[in-house]
């Protein structure tokens, strides 16, 4: 029987262009902040994970967990510190792992951050880096970046279920119309479904708007015992539910190209933790590195059949003050995506929807929230399910 988990403190930057900082000051930022927002001192944390995807190719920095351990003050402690990777998944990985040691009693109180610097580097090289993600030998070295194999998962969507370019841009535009509402987020500004589908192609039928930006920023959360939570903070936030999945690197290798195995089970296991349907779930945050993967969120995840997540966005459920809010954050796609940091951010948006101190992107009732952070093309998954205590 593991111990229950709650959610003291939360802390984030502003993502974007973040020239005037590095890597260091963004992490420390964040934790710092986390710290801040309950009673934690340093002193008290017993692990801390970070999650980061490739701070030594866009930063030439790695060991980056004990470097946020000295940035704060801390090193003297010597407490152990992890660096968690799983492209996308990074942060929720790193999030997982600080869970599942206090769950299993080995530590009281954890951190789990989240950091990467991405526009340090040209932009051929950010899409060089995140094609890591894929498979080198069949998928990259014959010329599939990042950005096509997403392309043909939509385009596979789009044949099978009839997902139509349109409902794909009205992704962009709910998530742009959430961002408008985020001080954190990069794109702070309203777009138009006419602005998406004449964007730039990127891959067809991908465009500029269907893709998250390359982004600097970190997220951090510090993590509690839930029978000693309320020595942090009056308003803990219960972890009930923590899945993980993976699948094939390669497409190739898959039996379907429109849905995500790994998301599946992840989702399986953390509703199956929590107790809980997707019926039950107030409010979501999706890892929407391209307006085809929130589709396939929606509907790996449960919260509709098979081909309707398109039309269930289309119907304008997915917004806030719909009857399923996704991404009130802004997502990705308009948060912006430090890749290390997405998977915090996303597990923060809801700590706040569910203290209901999200403010003008407040979700009312919300009680029990969920986050997807995936990594790759829906290779790895991480579903985290968290609830009001």
């Amino acid at each position: 029987m593991s111990r229950p988990v709650a959610i003291v403190g939360i802390g984030l930057t502003r993502f974007g262009e973040r020239w005037e900082s590095s890597l260091r000051n963004l992490i420390t930022e964040a934790g710092l902040a986390a710290l801040q927002d309950c009673k934690v001192s340093g002193e008290e944390i017993d692990e801390l994970y970070v999650g980061s995807m490739s701070p030594g190719q866009f930063t030439n920095q790695e060991l980056v967990a004990p470097l946020v351990l000295d940035s704060a003050g801390l090193a003297d402690t010597h407490i152990p510190t992890t660096r968690v990777e799983g492209a996308g998944a990074s942060g929720g990985l790193a999030l997982r792992q600080a869970y599942l040691s206090i769950a299993s009693g080995h530590a009281d109180v954890a951190i789990a951050g989240g950091v990467e610097k991405m526009t340090d580097v040209p932009e051929k090289d950010v899409t060089r880096i995140l094609g890591a993600a894929s498979d080198q030998e069949w998928e990259a070295f014959i010329g599939a970046t990042d950005p096509a194999l997403h392309a043909l998962i939509a385009r596979r969507h789009m044949e099978k279920y009839g997902t139509s370019r349109e409902q794909l841009g009205l992704v962009a535009v709910k998530n742009h119309k959430h961002g408008s509402l985020n001080p954190n987020a990069q794109f702070q500004k309203e777009v138009s479904l006419e602005t998406v589908l004449q964007s730039p192609l990127i891959s067809d039928p991908l465009r500029v708007f269907d893709t998250a930006p390359a982004s600097d920023g970190a997220a951090a959360v510090v993590l509690a015992a839930l029978d000693v939570a309320e020595s942090y903070t009056d308003r803990p936030i219960r972890v009930s539910g923590s899945g993980q999945g993976s699948d094939y690197v390669s497409l190739a290798a898959r039996q379907t190209l429109t849905s995500f195995a790994a998301t599946k089970h992840a989702a399986e296991r953390a509703f199956a933790q929590a107790k809980a349907q997707p019926k039950d779930v107030d409010v979501v945050e999706i890892h929407d590195s391209y307006t085809i993967n929130e589709i396939l969120g929606i509907e790996d995840l449960g919260f509709c059949k098979p081909g309707a997540g398109g039309v269930l966005t289309e119907t304008g459920a997915t917004a806030i003050g719909g009857d399923l809010p996704v991404n009130p954050s802004g997502g990705l796609k308009a948060r912006g995506h430090p890749i290390g940091a997405t998977g915090i951010a996303q597990v923060a948006e809801l700590v706040s929807q569910l203290r209901g101190q999200a403010g003008s992107r407040q979700v009312r009732g919300a009680k029990r929230g969920l986050a997807l952070n995936t990594g790759g093309t829906g290779v790895v998954s991480v579903v985290h399910i968290l609830e009001a205590v």
